[in-house]
């Protein structure tokens, strides 16, 4: 194996590692949020994606190569079919392009799985802390509009009479918590919709996590099938 491919390959090797990593319940999704909005990661950042697809155009260059080695040795001249030499380097050279096709091809799906991953689990962890969010706000309209129901019914239960001299100030002030009331209401219904929405969110972002992990272990599989055949 070449340098290069030899760089190409151990390149693979740190995307599996990597997936493994995002894919196996190592850390919280908070936690890799952190992670990913460190200040080394935000220096990368500026440049991520001019870094990413300049990566991709030379991992789709060492593709088209190898599918164009795979393409020249698969066919072979009858005439040297009887030289066993000659028949031996020809199976070889054509071993090493269909190698080299399997590493650059899993090098780029496996680039667009970790960014697809990346993704994921940033909007997995927003969604979390919106979801906490809605739930205290909803927590905490429920609890005034407990506390002015409670006052409410102390009062009359304390036999508290308006005052002659200005019945409508009281008139006014129930009228004002009944309003009150019903906007806190209001309030707490919208967060229920917002958390239900959020929660409906969440779960297909689960259902494609785990979509991601099915095609990482069907892709397991194949590189764990060709390395047996390349041993064979």
């Amino acid at each position: 194996m070449s340098l290069v491919w030899s760089l190409i390959a151990s390149f693979l090797y740190v995307e599996i590692f990597i997936v493994l990593l995002l894919v196996l319940p190592v850390a919280s999704p908070r936690r890799w949020q952190r992670f990913f909005k460190s200040r080394f990661l935000e220096m990368l950042s500026r440049q991520a994606h001019t870094y990413f697809y300049l990566l991709l155009f030379v991992l789709v260059l060492f593709l088209l190569e190898a599918i164009r080695e795979m393409r020249k040795y698969s066919h072979t001249d009858p005439a040297e079919e009887h030289h066993l030499n000659v028949g031996m380097q020809h199976s070889m050279r054509l071993f090493r392009a269909q190698r080299n096709f399997y590493i650059s091809g899993f090098a780029i799906f496996l680039s667009l799985v970790i960014r697809r991953l990346v993704s994921l689990i940033t909007t997995q962890a927003q969604l979390l802390a919106q979801s906490e969010a809605s739930m205290k706000q909803a927590q905490s309209a429920t609890a005034a509009a407990r506390s002015l129901l409670t006052q409410q019914k102390k009062e009359e239960e304390a036999g508290d009479k308006p005052k002659p001299s200005a019945p409508e100030d009281d008139e006014f002030n129930v009228g004002d918590l009944k309003n009150r009331i019903t906007e806190l209401e209001n309030e707490l219904a919208r967060e229920r919709k917002d958390k239900e929405a959020m929660k409906s969110q969440s779960e297909s972002l689960n259902r494609e996590y785990d979509r991601l992990t099915e095609e990482y272990s069907k892709l397991q599989k194949r590189i764990t099938i060709t390395s047996n055949d390349k041993s064979d």
